[in-house]
């Protein structure tokens, strides 16, 4: 038996290995196939019954294409991840340029340089003084580290967030999510998780004057169904947290980064002084997974109080070099391009012209949004034809009636949206923030086109949704 080792001649030249681009096309179109084998069945079926069955080839800024060439306005932005638009050119230039350098990365037993330089600028993007970074793999992760760094630092056990509240799906941020949706069948959760109404300053300090609370994690704008607190809400909930000994944790990571026309939501309530702030998402222009933890030093210093407590929270892929130049070049962009700015005037531009719709439109109720953060609610009609349409749509789902507007605008308008949370009448809009006025108008007409279908009983929206409706009555019924 002899051995071969492996030489420069042995090993696989380029036309020898994996041919991604040769994959893609022998495949092209085996998206759902290949799902409904190996990934989500389930989801399969979801998006085949709302018609949502595309496969998507190349992406570029704020569009799609399918693999029949058809151009998609993508307002949905991957939940948010793609603020900067896909694929952007100058976070490939400098993640190619990255991988050019052979760098190092995750040598653990080290300092990383590009880590600390993106904590840095991060840290002064901050409305307060925050300290210290932590760098996660997700907004989840980031939620989890923010739970543990409460409870450490405090020594309390009890943490508080709102009704309707998402942090992710985790099990430390299942138990402070505030939609049973989720939370069915992985009970038991974290003890001492409570839930407040949100927008309520009397029940946080209700729950305050218990004493036994580590933390209030609230989102400065909720993304299940874009809710928006009141003025002065968030000021007076730090300040309240504050008084009672308990830390105030900004969950910034579908509403930062820019998306509501500041780098922190929370910074349209004016002077708020979180404790905590944690991001994700738009952080890395969606080229790879990352998140950050800012917090104070004092906070920091209860976690990781010693040499022996250094690493007592840690993460294999925190700080991994790849995500941190994906990182600052995103910041980059964010700052030259103006896109902050940009996702002010684009969503007051949206915003406003959807609620001079309101008056001509008996299904539509209200326009909600920050920047380029928005959710379009429905409402009862007062019509007679459309009132009883408007009931047997919700007799048969609660969640069926805005796909009455999303399924055309995809369909007809080839613009893609979702629904903005389980059983409510909303729908959401998350745009790139690199979306062109053109953009805006496309999808304006496009709606405006939409609810004058809604509007016509019996009629093809009604049809299609009706359809979708007695679908899930069937399964239901299996």
């Amino acid at each position: 038996m002899s051995i071969v080792l492996e030489t420069e001649t042995s090993r696989p030249t380029a036309k020898e290995g994996l041919d991604l681009r040769a994959l893609i096309e022998q495949h092209e179109g085996r998206n759902y196939e290949l799902q409904s084998e190996h990934i989500n069945p389930a989801n399969v079926r979801t998006l085949k019954t709302i018609g949502f069955d595309r496969c998507y080839v190349r992406a570029e800024g704020p569009y799609l294409w399918d693999v029949q060439g058809t151009k998609y306005l993508d307002l949905l932005s991957g939940y948010g991840v793609f603020g900067l638009g896909r694929n952007h050119p100058e976070v490939i230039r400098v993640l190619k340029d990255f991988l050019d350098l052979n760098y190092p990365s995750l040598v653990k037993m080290e300092a990383p340089l590009l880590s600390g330089l993106l904590a840095e600028q991060l840290k002064q993007r901050m409305p307060n003084q925050l300290d210290m970074v932590f760098f996660t793999n997700s907004g989840a992760e980031g939620v989890e580290t923010a739970i543990k760094y409460a409870r450490c630092a405090t020594g309390r056990p009890a943490i508080l967030h709102c009704a309707k509240a998402f942090h992710g799906l985790t099990y430390g941020s299942l138990s402070l999510n505030g939609d049973d949706s989720f939370r069915e069948g992985f009970a038991p959760f974290l003890t001492d998780c409570r839930k407040i109404p949100f927008n309520d300053l009397a029940a946080l300090e209700q729950e305050l004057r218990k004493r036994d609370v580590a933390a209030f994690v609230v989102e400065p704008v909720q993304g299940k169904g874009v809710n928006i607190p009141s003025p002065g809400y968030l000021r007076e909930a730090a300040a309240l947290c504050r008084k009672h000994g308990a830390l105030f944790i900004d969950d910034e990571v579908q509403a930062g980064m820019g998306r509501t026309g500041r780098f922190l939501a929370i910074e349209h309530d004016g002077d708020v002084d979180p404790d905590i702030v944690v991001l994700a998402k738009t952080l890395s222009g969606g080229f790879v997974p990352v998140g950050a933890v800012l917090c104070k030093k004092w906070i920091h210093e209860k976690v990781f109080s010693s040499m022996q407590r250094s690493v007592v929270h840690s993460s294999t892929f925190s700080q991994g070099s790849f995500a941190m130049a994906a990182g600052l070049a995103a910041l980059d962009v964010l700052e030259r391009e103006q896109l902050v700015q940009r996702a002010e005037r684009m969503g007051n531009l949206i915003g406003e012209a959807v609620r001079a719709m309101i008056p001509r439109f008996e299904f539509l109720k209200e326009i909600r949004w920050r920047g380029l953060m928005m959710g379009i609610e429905f409402g009862s009609p007062k019509s007679l034809t459309l009132k009883a349409a408007w009931s047997l749509m919700h007799t048969m789902d609660k969640s069926l009636f805005p796909q009455a507007a999303i399924i055309p605008l995809l369909n007809k308008h080839h613009i893609i949206t979702q629904v903005a949370g389980h059983h409510i009448d909303v729908i959401k809009l998350l745009p790139p923030l690199v979306i062109s006025e053109a953009d805006a108008r496309w999808f304006l007409s496009a709606f405006e086109d939409v609810l004058v279908q809604m509007h016509k009983f019996p009629g093809p929206a009604w049809d299609v949704v009706s359809d979708i409706g007695k679908m899930v009555l069937t399964n239901r019924a299996r």
